[in-house]
């Protein structure tokens, strides 16, 4: 019964509707995953199966009587804590927040199940969704199903580990600084990161807040085959009730264009935030397979702005909205802080405690620059469909739960600063553009490693449609090792 755990969720709706299996039958066969897994992993953390049976048995009923069904009816799912759950607690990891219990669903997540997915619980985070781990006070630390001693990834790290253990047939999660992308390099699965304000993030916030569309951030899908983020995309995409009004969703897709019509960069490596071999080994790879298959490939084409100013910049947009989720007396000590640092101390720390603070007119000054951005990659994809990157330096690394400044990242042999690491995320975030993480299968020490292919702005299905090509090339998932019974 192996096999059923780690099928895509298309593949699961699809017996569920041929009636080879029951949405209850589905749904406990993953109860049972994750009751003898999940003490090794500690990725689920809320768990609601009595309300996910009664609804299982309800969408068994919805298909005995021949009723229409969404394209994730009866597949059982798990979703990030920081999505509001009618009934349970949204923390996003801060023991401040243990005890906001939401009291409506997430629109996405009213999506989800408006599809048919049956949510039976929540997965881990960071604290305050800010970190490439997931451990917190409240729920503990999550370990990578590829090798226990090393990181899930953050900050949707439980997300990705229950996917790449079995645990869940598909699940979403968010993303600023590579919080999608980042996990699903780390647990070898399919992430997606959705163009901006694509998919209404209301719902996914910290408490009392509408968050309509914060910048950068963004909520997406997660799974083990691209298809399921199309189909994810497809459910939980759309304008919000208010932008309704005057605008209608109308995706560009790859409309029957095939591996020879396409147009691909290559920025396999960069100075400001050089990757290891194994990972630039892994873009070139990905490169090779859309070349094999007649696609026009430029290794040395870069959209014309200097990456190091973009981070810049992106930096700045990044830590004034990580910080904007702060609790206020939080915040208060922060400017305070600030208030007392030399006006020469130009230190990496120093520029981010600036920067987290900023007032609107440098936050304005940095938006204009981003508008810059957004124009450069605008010029650069009239001439090219997609770009493959890196999304992180390495393959996951060890558990590091020192404080913050005193982590770094091993890159060929020399540390790197820790949240340098952001710069690969932030080429796309910064300009609000669409990527699509897939999986290259695992590097020599049994740890999976995940390139992105990154699109225009809005070309979501574009990105997804060539991670699919990918998939077909051998792109594929492979499970972690002791997850098989």
């Amino acid at each position: 019964m192996s096999e059923l755990a780690f099928l895509s969720a298309a593949a699961i709706a699809a017996r569920i509707r041929s009636r080879e299996l029951g949405c209850e039958e589905v749904l406990r066969h993953y109860l049972d995953r994750v009751d003898r897994y999940n003490g090794r992993l500690n990725a689920l953390v809320v768990d609601v199966r009595e309300q996910a049976l009664e609804e299982a048995r309800a969408a068994d009923r919805a298909v005995a009587a021949g009723d229409d069904l969404g394209p994730l009816h009866g597949v059982p799912m798990t979703i990030k804590e920081s999505y509001n759950l009618a009934g349970t607690p949204t923390t996003w990891g801060n023991p401040g927040w243990k005890d906001n219990i939401a009291r409506e669903d997430a629109e996405s997540v009213k999506k989800l199940k408006q599809a048919g997915a049956v949510i039976f619980g929540k997965t881990n985070v960071p604290l305050m969704l800010a970190d490439f781990q997931s451990y917190n006070a409240i729920y503990g630390t999550t370990n990578n199903p590829y090798d226990h001693a090393r990181a899930p990834g953050g900050s949707s790290g439980g997300s990705a580990a229950a996917l790449a253990a079995g645990l869940t047939g598909i699940e979403t999660g968010s993303d600023i600084g590579g919080s999608i992308r980042n996990p699903s390099h780390y647990c070898g699965v399919f992430g997606h990161k959705p163009t901006w304000n694509l998919l209404w993030i209301r719902g996914h916030s910290p408490p009392g807040d509408l968050r309509s569309k914060p910048d950068i951030s963004v909520i997406g899908p997660l799974a083990r085959c691209a298809e399921d983020l199309e189909t994810a995309v497809g459910a939980m995409a759309g304008p919000d009730e208010i932008t309704a009004r005057g605008y209608r969703l109308d995706l560009p897709s790859l409309n029957g264009r095939t591996l020879k019509d396409l147009r691909v960069a290559v920025w396999a490596d960069d100075e400001c935030v050089p990757v290891s071999a194994d990972v630039r080994e892994r873009v070139e790879q990905v490169a090779a397979a859309f070349r094999d298959g007649g696609a026009a490939v430029d290794g040395e084409a870069r959209p014309d702005f200097d990456p190091a100013r973009g981070h810049e910049t992106y930096s700045v947009l990044l830590q004034a909205t990580m910080a904007a989720r702060m609790p206020d007396a939080e915040y208060e000590t922060l400017r305070e802080h600030v208030a007392k640092l030399d006006p020469n101390d130009d230190s990496a720390a120093a520029r981010v405690f600036r920067a987290q603070v900023a007032s609107f007119k440098t936050w304005k000054q940095n938006d204009e620059q981003r508008s810059h951005l957004r124009w450069k990659w605008h010029e650069f994809f009239r001439d090219f469909d997609l770009v493959l990157m890196p999304i992180m330096s390495t393959a996951a690394f060890r558990h590091d739960h020192r404080p913050m400044g005193q982590r770094t990242i091993t890159v060929n042999g020399a540390p790197q600063p820790y949240f340098d690491q952001v710069f690969w995320a932030g080429l796309a975030s910064a300009s609000y553009l669409p990527s699509t993480v897939i999986p290259t299968g695992l590097n020599d020490e049994g740890l999976p490693i995940g390139v992105q292919i990154v699109g225009p702005q809005y070309g979501d299905l574009i990105t997804i449609g060539a991670a699919r090509m990918m998939e077909a090339a051998g792109f594929r998932f492979t499970p972690p090792s002791g997850y098989d019974d």
